[in-house]
């Protein structure tokens, strides 16, 4: 090889490095922004999109928890006082659904946790003391009211069944829509008689759609209904 085209093929190699020097983007400038200090980790990635599950997604907001109670409260009102029982049940609903909605509404926008679904068992420890506390004073804003005693009694029954899932989900993750789903309809059967045992494809299609979902496993499900039942209907009995 002459020297005129060694001396050509370094400055072809310079002129590459250097190309390449000026095209390459520093580490730091591609790397992800760190997450706040504190903040929770995103919601499960497992979870199936609403797109592919339309159906399931539908049973799953349908039977929130929340849903129950803003039914439940007032309807128990309804039949035991009235219209000064709807104002009860409208009451007793603010501690027992809307309150804590606002609970895990304000944790979700502060990534305490994913959502407010709050799918992470781990997420569950954190956020349900908040709800716990809504639902106690509400227990005892109602009792010191002299609130009617199948308001007292639902509520109690309710408080119930969340300190025994708390206990539970520090092991291990049940679910609580089921729980809650369960627990009303115990609660309905021992005011109404048999007949709101017609509800209970609609409490079997909630505990579906939270596998489909992969919220669950059907051992979690059938444990949370199972845990609904047994501890309200006997607290409510007692109490009502």
């Amino acid at each position: 090889m002459t020297n005129a085209a060694h001396a050509a093929r370094q400055v072809q190699g310079q002129g590459f490095e250097v190309q390449e020097q000026n095209t390459a983007v520093p580490a730091a400038a591609t790397a992800a922004p760190a997450a706040p200090p504190g903040s929770a980790r995103p919601a499960s990635q497992d979870v199936v999109p609403r797109g592919e599950a339309r159906l399931a997604w539908l049973l799953s907001d349908v039977g929130e928890p929340r849903n129950w109670m803003l039914v439940l409260a007032p309807l128990l009102g309804r039949h035991t006082d009235g219209w000064t029982g709807i104002g009860w049940g409208v009451f007793t609903a603010v501690f027992t659904a809307v309150l804590p909605t606002l609970i895990l509404g304000f944790g979700e926008r502060r990534r305490y946790w994913g959502d407010r679904h709050v799918r992470r068992r781990q997420d569950r420890i954190v956020a349900a003391p908040g709800v716990v506390a809504s639902v106690i004073t509400g227990t005892t804003l109602l009792y010191g009211l002299e609130a009617p005693a199948v308001m007292t009694a639902m509520v109690t029954a309710m408080l119930a069944v969340l300190l025994v899932l708390l206990v539970i989900t520090f092991f291990w993750k049940v679910s609580v829509h089921c729980a809650v789903a369960a627990a009303s309809l115990s609660v309905l059967v021992t005011v109404f008689g048999l007949w709101p045992l017609l509800l209970t494809p609609l409490v079997a299609l909630i505990g579906w759609s939270r596998v489909r979902l992969r919220c669950h496993t059907a051992g979690q499900v059938i444990v949370g209904t199972l845990v609904g039942a047994a501890v309200a209907a006997p607290v409510f009995g007692l109490l009502r």
